[in-house]
Formats: structure tokens, C-alpha cells, sequence
């Protein structure tokens, strides 16, 4: 696998999920709902949020400095990680995994950097503008936007369940973004087939050289 075609499945996921982004963000207010192609399970619902994936918060202003500064810093060494592996021959599916978390971590990390720069703030009777005189927030504040929402079950706890009985309840409820589906991608498939990216050597197995792809096993280098 060369690094061309790594960089090419990072660049469409950012280019899908900016896109995504950028046309939710100047095309409705905030808390826009809509039924896409009139399924009642899948909708678009336009919100933003200062914290993690999936919409989980890390504590006020410093909390999402922080954070913004720690994605910065896992996408650093995720792209010095990514030559890595392709270039030591990492199985195939590893490194699409690998791709699919760092370009999930990227799409999220440049809506944290500059949205607030490049955006109007965006409410429930105001539509955002692009590249505004002023945006909403500064370097490092932006807001990250999620829109895919999923809501396949809605029903009641029956009455007689201890402290949920009578409360509604829905599955999925999160709502996300085109990123966040691509980190979640790319760890449940890791964890799924981590014995076949990861099998441990037994002392049978013949292995590629990275210069040569050469082939050489344990007992030649016994012997």
C-alpha cells in the first residue's frame, strides 16, 4: 500500500465531512430538523458542540482549549505514525483503520481550530455566513458540527421499571458527524479483527524484510 492511496481515503473522508459541514452550518438555523428522503429513522439535525465525539463535553473554555490542543497533538503523531506503518508493510486492513481514526481526528480537529473564525454564529432564526468580518469564536474555540441523527426506536419504559418506568426512550440518540462515524469505524474494526492485523509470530511464520520483501523466517536466523 503506498502512501498516495492512504492520503487519498484520508482526503475524501475530510473532504465528505467538511462538505457536509460547511453546507449544514450556511444552509440552516441551529436545531434544524429534517427527514432525509421522508425516512423517519434518518435525519438531519443540525447542532454544534465544544466537547469530544458524539457530543460529550469536557469542561467550559480551558476544557475545550485542552482538548483542541490534544487533538492537535494526536494528529501530529498520528500522521508521523501513519508513514510508519505503511512504510514497516502493516497488513492492508490496519492501516485503512489507521486512516479512518486520523482523518475522523482531523475533520473534527479543523472545525475546533477555525470554525469560530470562518463562521457567523449560527441560531435558532439566524443562518451562519462564511467568512463573516468577525466570526463567533477564536483560534482554538470553534464548535464542532453534527448532523446525522438516527432515531430507529422511540418508545415508553413500561411504568413498572424501577427509576426509568414512564421516561422515553430512544435508540440511536446520539447525533454526529461524518468524522465521528469514521473514528467509530475504524475502532470497532479494529477490535473486531485485531487476531488478523495483529497475529502473534509462533516461530513458523515468514515474514517480509522491509528493504527487501525478501522472505526470511525465524529458524534462517537461528541458523
Amino acid at each position: 500500500m503506498k502512501l498516495r492511496f492512504a492520503f487519498g481515503i484520508i482526503f475524501l473522508i475530510i473532504l465528505a465531512d467538511q462538505a457536509s459541514k460547511i453546507w449544514i452550518k450556511t444552509s440552516f438555523p441551529f436545531g434544524h430538523v429534517m427527514d432525509v428522503m421522508g425516512l423517519p429513522w434518518f435525519k438531519l439535525y443540525f447542532i454544534e458542540n465544544e466537547g469530544m465525539a458524539w457530543g460529550w463535553k469536557f469542561g467550559g473554555e480551558w476544557g475545550k482549549m485542552i482538548l483542541t490542543l490534544f487533538r492537535l497533538v494526536a494528529v501530529i503523531f498520528g500522521t508521523w505514525y501513519l508513514i510508519k506503518i505503511i512504510k514497516q508493510n502493516y497488513s492492508r486492513g490496519f492501516i485503512i483503520c489507521a486512516c479512518l481514526i486520523y482523518a475522523g481526528a482531523l475533520g473534527n480537529l479543523i472545525d475546533s481550530m477555525f470554525y469560530g473564525m470562518i463562521f457567523e454564529d449560527s441560531s435558532y432564526v439566524h443562518v451562519a455566513k462564511m467568512f463573516p468580518e468577525k466570526g463567533y469564536a477564536g483560534f482554538l474555540h470553534g464548535r464542532v458540527v453534527d448532523m446525522l441523527y438516527f432515531p430507529i426506536v422511540q418508545a415508553t419504559f413500561p411504568n413498572w421499571m424501577p427509576f426509568v418506568g414512564g421516561k422515553p426512550f430512544e435508540f440511536f440518540s446520539p447525533i454526529f458527524n461524518i468524522a465521528d462515524a469514521s473514528i467509530s469505524v475504524g475502532v470497532i474494526t479494529l477490535l473486531i479483527f485485531q487476531k488478523r492485523f495483529f497475529r502473534k509470530n509462533d516461530g513458523s511464520d515468514i515474514h517480509p524484510t522491509v528493504q527487501t520483501n525478501s522472505e526470511v523466517s525465524d529458524q534462517a536466523h537461528i541458523m
